[in-house]
């Protein structure tokens, strides 16, 4: 692969590129200290795949990603600090990969961590698929999800205490009542690519919303609490960082912070709560979408629907099977729009998915809930 390093300091232009030196798959083919002379040489040097810092003189990352994406839809892996975060997630939102946190400024030679996610961010655009690439930086066409007074799941297998009706226009207008135990409890996995695909998932959701939502996202910790209020922003229903102890009610939902794991306690939907604590040895993942699956069929059974989307590796596949097993449903995001099929592949390997779904369809399955 052809990498080209935009940033507009030379020491971390060095650095980067140093990570490559002596990689017999990956060639640093090009180097830019800001937007305009990274446009300049894109065209002929043709990379495929851009390191990109949004600090920088004369032209920004955000400048630069709009004009590349419209011209030539290139995967980019934003390296920035944490006191970018708002940044991280803009740049995401006009067809940026994935990101890398950096904790300083400079990225020193023995900031082992931070250069290993770059290698790895970056070996990974060799799975994606042309279509992807080529998708890279397309708005999403927005439209609301077509009202359907029953669910397409039917009732959970053991009943409900909740009796519900149809919302009208005028109700779905509303922000949700904080207060209201859920029907339905939606436990999503997803990685790379996972930002965008919740934040198209979380804005088609109604006000009226039947379900809680306990959402694993691998994101480093310092940034998961902005991404919470980013969604939140996006939709109606309301979205925050989970807390250890938070309650699980309709129309809510909640990130696990970064660094740390997520579980669902309770023996009724009305006593639903989050634990959320430090990761365990066994956890492979961090956040553990499996272990915030298994524990959400331990106690909500037949009402959790597991959702699966984009994201490297297999997190999700093993909970998958601890829902399937208790009665619930696992929706997967396709790959047709799945920026990674990764996860969603491997739940679909395993035979696990119930329903296999572009990702505005699978949005729509989980707006209809009735």
């Amino acid at each position: 692969m052809r990498l080209m390093v935009v940033d507009d300091s030379a020491y971390n232009r060095r650095n980067i590129a140093d990570i490559f030196l002596g990689h017999p798959d990956i060639e640093v083919v090009g180097r830019a200290g800001d937007g305009e002379e990274a446009l300049r040489l894109v065209g002929t040097l043709k990379p495929d795949v851009i390191t990109l810092d949004l600090e920088m003189p004369r032209m920004d990352g955000f400048t630069f990603l709009r004009i590349l994406m419209s011209r030539q839809p290139t995967p980019v892996i934003v390296v920035s600090s944490y006191s970018q975060k708002e940044n991280v997630f803009k740049a995401l939102e006009l067809g940026a990969l994935d990101f890398v946190a950096k904790p300083d400024r400079q990225i020193s030679p023995d900031s082992t961590d931070v250069k290993q996610q770059i290698l790895d961010k970056v070996r990974m655009v060799r799975n994606l698929r042309p279509a992807v690439i080529e998708g890279l930086g397309r708005p999403q066409v927005r439209r609301p999800p077509t009202p359907v007074p029953a669910s397409p799941f039917g009732e959970p297998a053991h009943g409900s205490a909740n009796t519900h009706t149809p919302a009208s226009g005028a109700q779905r207008a509303q922000l949700p009542v904080v207060g209201a135990p859920p029907k339905w409890l939606v436990a999503i996995a997803c990685s790379t690519g996972g930002p965008s695909a919740l934040l198209e998932v979380v804005g088609r959701l109604p006000p009226n919303s039947l379900a809680a939502y306990a959402i694993a996202q691998h994101m480093p910790d310092k940034f998961t609490r902005t991404f919470a209020e980013r969604l939140g922003r996006r939709g109606t229903i309301r979205v925050t960082e989970a807390q250890d102890g938070d309650v699980l009610y309709a129309a809510t939902g909640f990130v696990c912070p970064g660094r740390q794991c997520m579980e669902v306690t309770g023996t009724t939907a009305s006593d639903w709560k989050l634990r959320v604590t430090a990761a365990a040895p066994t956890d492979r993942y961090v956040p553990s979408a499996d272990r915030l699956f298994k524990s959400a069929a331990a106690v909500a059974g037949s009402r959790v629907i597991g959702v699966i989307l984009t994201g490297m590796g297999d997190d999700g596949t093993e909970g998958a099977r601890a829902i399937r097993a208790a009665g619930g449903i696992i929706l997967v995001e396709s790959q047709e729009t799945a920026v990674v099929f990764g996860m969603p592949g491997s739940a679909v390997r395993a035979g696990l998915a119930n329903e296999v779904l572009p990702l505005q369809a699978l949005a729509d399955r989980l707006a209809k809930l009735g």
